[in-house]
C-alpha cells in the first residue's frame, strides 16, 4: 500500500493541540506562518510520498555493502538524498545565515515524522546532519563553521556521531579514543568506533565525523572527554574535499532491520581533526547534538507507527474471511471487534505519541524564541518521554500491524515485517529507553518535581474548563493528573535507586497521561467527530493502564534486589 503523508493530522495538531500560534508570534519564528507551514508540510509530503516511499523497500531487499573499502547504498538512495538536499529538508532548522531555513523545531519534528514513515533508513542520515549542524552551530568555532556548516546544511556533505566503543557503550567515560595536538591547531585522533550510523557512503562529497576522545592531559571518566570534527576529506584552502584523512570503514554491521542504513564500524589511525568546543568539554557539545537526536528518534518511531497503522487498515479493509458479525458489514476482517479493537489502538497510540513530540518540540521553539528557564526545563522534562514513548510506540503498533495481517504479516513480500524489524533499534540507540526513563526520574526530577507539577498545574488548569464541557472524558484524565502528581511527590522523596527501579513504568505512566490529555483536546476541537470517538477509545481503553504503571513505581528497588542470580535459573 502506497504511504499517504499525514498533513492534515499536523495542522490538526498545530491549530488545535499543542498552540503553534504561540510560536508564531515570537520574533524568532514570525515567518512561521499558517500559509508558510502549509507549504512547507505540503511539500514535504509530497516528497515523501513520491521520492522516499518508494526507496523503502528497496533499502531492505538490496543492503548497504562493504565493497574494497567502498560503501555502496541501496539503489535510488543517493537521488533520494539529493532530492532531500536540494529541497532544504536537511536544514529547515538550521540558520538561514548559513542556509537553513530557521522554521520551527515542530515543523522539522512534523516533516521527520513524514520522512520516517517513508523511508526510515534513508531518513537517519539526515538526522544525523541535523543533531551536527546544532552541535556546530552552538559550540563550534567561527573558522569550523564556516567551512562545513554551509556545507552540512546544503547536504552536499553528510555529518555522523561517533560515541560508542567496543568497551564502552552507555558508559561514554570508558572510551579509549585519544587526541594529541599536532602543534598547528589540529589533533591526529586515534581509536575505534562502532554503532556509526551512516558512518559513509558513495553519494555525499565528505563525511564529517564528530568524534570523541580523551586529550592527553583529560580526566578520567566523561568530564576528561573532548569533541573532534574529523572530516574523511581534509578540506583545501578553498574548503573544498583535499587530502583523504586517515580513517576508514572497518566493516558494517548485519543487522535485524534498517538494512538500507550503513552502520559502520569506524577506525581512526592519528586521522586529522579539530576541536569543537571548549577542551575536556565534549559532553556538553555532544549531548547538544543527542537532544536533538533524541526526540528525533522518537520521531522515528511514530513515523514507522504512521506506516504500519495505514498498511494494517488497508489490509483489514481489503481482506475478506468468515461472517461478518455486524448488520451491513462488509465481509472484510475489519468487521471484526478485536480487529477494529487492533486497529484503534495503532491510530489512538500514534496520535498520543506524535502530540507529545510536538508538544515537545514546541517548548523547545519557546526556549529558543524567548529564553525563559520554564520552557528550558519543560523541553528537559519531555525529551526523555518522546523518545522512550515514541519508540515503544513505533515496536508496539508494528507488532500490532503484524497481527492485523495474520499469517501474512510473517511473509516478508507483504512489507509489514520490515516496519517490525527497522523499528526495533530506536529503543536501543541514542540512550536506551531505560537510560530514558532513568534520567526522568533523576535529572529531569532535581529541582523536586518543579517542572512536573507546573506541567500538571497548566494541564489541569485547561481540564476545569473541560470538565463543564465533557465531563465523562475530562474527569478520568484529571483523576490520573492527581496519581502522577502524587507519584512525582513520592518519587522526589526516594533514594535515586529506588527510583531508577520504577523509572520505566513511571515514564510510561506519565506518557499515558499525557496522552489521555492531548486526546481531550483533540476531542474538545471535534466533539461530534472521529478525533472524540478516537479518543473516547483512548481514555477508556488505555488511559487506565496508567494507575498499573504507576503503582510499580513507588514500589521501590528491594524487592528487585531480593531476587538472586540463582533465582533466575530456570
Amino acid at each position: 500500500m502506497p504511504y499517504r503523508a499525514t498533513t492534515d493530522d499536523f495542522r490538526f495538531l498545530f491549530d488545535h493541540v499543542i498552540d503553534f500560534s504561540r510560536i508564531a508570534g515570537t520574533d524568532r519564528f514570525a515567518e512561521a506562518t499558517p500559509d508558510m507551514v502549509e507549504a512547507i508540510l505540503t511539500e514535504a509530503g509530497r516528497v515523501c510520498e513520491e521520492v522516499l516511499a518508494p526507496l523503502n523497500r528497496a533499502g531492505d531487499l538490496h543492503p548497504a555493502r562493504l565493497d574494497n573499502g567502498i560503501v555502496r547504498t541501496p539503489p535510488g538512495f543517493g537521488d533520494g538524498f539529493r532530492a532531500l538536499a536540494e529541497g532544504g529538508w536537511v536544514s529547515i532548522a538550521a540558520d538561514p545565515a548559513e542556509g537553513g531555513m530557521g522554521l520551527p523545531m515542530a515543523v522539522t519534528t512534523a516533516v521527520n515524522d513524514m520522512m520516517s514513515a517513508a523511508c526510515l533508513a534513508l531518513q537517519l542520515n539526515a538526522l544525523m546532519s541535523q543533531g551536527q549542524i546544532e552541535a556546530l552551530e552552538n559550540h563550534a568555532s567561527a573558522e569550523l563553521k564556516a567551512i562545513y556548516l554551509p556545507k552540512l546544511i546544503s547536504g552536499e556533505w553528510t555529518g555522523t556521531m561517533n560515541l560508542t566503543e567496543p568497551q564502552a557503550g552507555s558508559d561514554v567515560g570508558a572510551l579509549r579514543s585519544k587526541a594529541e595536538p599536532n602543534g598547528d591547531g589540529s589533533y591526529a585522533v586515534t581509536g575505534q568506533k562502532i554503532y556509526i550510523t551512516w558512518g559513509d557512503n558513495d553519494f555525499s562529497e565528505n563525511i564529517c565525523h564528530l568524534v570523541l576522545a580523551r586529550l592527553p592531559d583529560g580526566a578520567p571518566g566523561t568530564k576528561g572527554i573532548s569533541l573532534f570534527m574529523v572530516p574523511k576529506f581534509i578540506p583545501d584552502e578553498a574548503g573544498n574535499p583535499g587530502a583523504r584523512n586517515t580513517l576508514r570503514v572497518v566493516s558494517l554491521e548485519h543487522k535485524l532491520g534498517l538494512h538500507g542504513s550503513p552502520t559502520a564500524v569506524m577506525e581512526y589511525d592519528g586521522a586529522t581533526g579539530w576541536l569543537v568546543g571548549e577542551p575536556h568539554g565534549g559532553m556538553a557539545a555532544m549531548f547538544t547534538m543527542m537532544n536533538n537526536a533524541r526526540l528525533g528518534v522518537g520521531v522515528q518511531g511514530i513515523g514507522i507507527a504512521e506506516a504500519a497503522s495505514q498498511a494494517a487498515l488497508a489490509y483489514a479493509q481489503d481482506r475478506k474471511q468468515g461472517r461478518s458479525p455486524i448488520e451491513n458489514g462488509t465481509g472484510a476482517i475489519i468487521d471484526h471487534a478485536d480487529v477494529r479493537r487492533m486497529l484503534a489502538t495503532m491510530r489512538a497510540e500514534t496520535f498520543a505519541a506524535r502530540a507529545i513530540a510536538l508538544a515537545c518540540a514546541a517548548a523547545i521553539d519557546m526556549d529558543r524564541a524567548t529564553g525563559k528557564p520554564e520552557w528550558k526545563a519543560r523541553a528537559a522534562l519531555l525529551t526523555p518521554i518522546a523518545k522512550a514513548f515514541g519508540t515503544e510506540t513505533g515496536m508496539r503498533v508494528a507488532e500490532i500491524g503484524v497481527q492485523v495481517h495474520g499469517g501474512m504479516g510473517f511473509i516478508e513480500e507483504t512489507g509489514v515485517a520490515q516496519f517490525s524489524r527497522d523499528v526495533r533499534v530506536t529503543s536501543i540507540y541514542e540512550g536506551t529507553n531505560g537510560i530514558q526513563a532513568m534520567d526522568l526520574v533523576g535529572r529531569k526530577l532535581m529541582d523536586g518535581g518543579e517542572a512536573a507539577a507546573a506541567l500538571l498545574d497548566e494541564i489541569e488548569e485547561e481540564l476545569e474548563t473541560a470538565r463543564q464541557t465533557m465531563p465523562d472524558l475530562a474527569e478520568p484524565v484529571w483523576e490520573a493528573c492527581e496519581t502522577l502528581r502524587e507519584t512525582v511527590e513520592w518519587l522526589t522523596s526516594q533514594e535515586l535507586n529506588d527510583r531508577f527501579a520504577g523509572a520505566v513504568p513511571f515514564l510510561m505512566g506519565f506518557a499515558r497521561v499525557l496522552g489521555g490529555y492531548f486526546h481531550l483536546k483533540s476531542a474538545l476541537a471535534d466533539p461530534s467527530g472521529a478525533r472524540a470517538r478516537l479518543a473516547r477509545f483512548y481514555i477508556t481503553r488505555l488511559l487506565p493502564e496508567h494507575a498499573a504503571y504507576l503503582a510499580q513505581a513507588v514500589t521501590g528497588a528491594e524487592d528487585l534486589y531480593a531476587i538472586a542470580a540463582e533465582d533466575l535459573v530456570a
